[in-house]
């Protein structure tokens, strides 16, 4: 087996690292650890939201909406993702959070990979 191609689901893996695909915190000789991107594939039931607003983001975001019907609040701005294939884009310095209108699955792609920015919750795996 060559360890440096990985084939998986991004369901079940998603599952095992809290939405979390590829990005810094994947171990050393892993091939989806990346300091240069992030990628999460989220399922979110309906009410889910974002336990804090992350502050001073240092990364780029692209986040796409697979299912569902998901909205994600920027300061004086809030942007519905509601048919498949929406998608929103933002830049480093932009605040933001989100919540699940109904139940949704998303994939989130962050560039750089940097720690410091999980919720409580989700330090705490939920």
């Amino acid at each position: 087996m060559d360890d440096s191609v990985y084939a998986g689901n991004a369901g079940e893996d998603a599952a095992l690292d809290r939405g979390w695909l590829l990005g810094h915190f994947k171990e050393p000789g892993d091939p989806r650890r990346s300091d240069s991107v992030e990628i999460k594939w989220g399922v979110h039931p309906r009410g889910d939201e974002r336990a804090r607003w992350v502050r001073g983001e240092e990364r780029r975001t692209l986040l796409v909406l697979i299912s569902g019907r998901f909205r994600v609040a920027f300061p004086g701005r809030g942007v519905l993702l509601k048919d498949q294939g929406d998608y929103v884009v933002w830049g480093r310095g932009v605040d933001h959070s989100w919540v699940a209108e109904e139940e949704s699955v998303v994939l989130t792609v962050r560039w750089p990979s940097v720690p410091g920015y999980a919720a409580p919750h989700e330090e705490e795996g939920g």
